[in-house]
């Protein structure tokens, strides 16, 4: 006879929930979110955001937002080290845009480390750019200032 260790319902249920609860969990408020064509109509004016890529590398060189700086992974120690180092000459006021796009931004992986590193150092102006869906879908398709 086959012994069967079983979980209680519970045990799934309370997993399940942890999980919904870490993808929707973000440290930002809703006014740090910047919607894709507000961000592509401040590149086209005179004062310009900075704008890091804290995406996988490889995404940040296939096509990234104009002038944006790549930061590397923020779910990494070695791209929070690397974001820290992007952001070292700005001043703590400084209007910064950051930004990933490899997935939904409800499952992004590296936004929330980021923002959170950069509000811990005392930046007091950072936003981070809505992408719902990925950047191909969100940015690159509508036409933004890409390169």
């Amino acid at each position: 006879m086959l012994n069967v260790v079983r979980f209680p319902i519970a045990f799934p249920l309370a997993f399940a929930a942890l999980c919904f609860a870490q993808q929707t969990s973000d440290p930002w408020p809703k006014s740090d979110v910047i919607e894709p064509a507000a961000l592509a109509e401040l590149l086209k004016g005179e004062h310009t955001p900075e704008v890091i890529s804290v995406a996988f590398p490889v995404l940040y060189r296939q096509k990234h937002i104009v002038h944006a700086v790549n930061a590397g992974p923020g779910s990494k120690p070695e791209g929070l080290e690397a974001l820290k180092k992007a952001v070292a000459g700005l001043s703590k006021d400084a209007d910064i845009v950051l930004y990933c796009g490899c997935c939904p931004m409800v499952k992004c992986p590296n936004i929330r480390p980021s923002y959170q590193a950069l509000k811990d150092a005392g930046f007091t102006h950072v936003r981070v750019l809505d992408v719902p869906t990925n950047m191909h879908e969100d940015w690159y398709t509508k036409g933004y200032p890409s390169e």
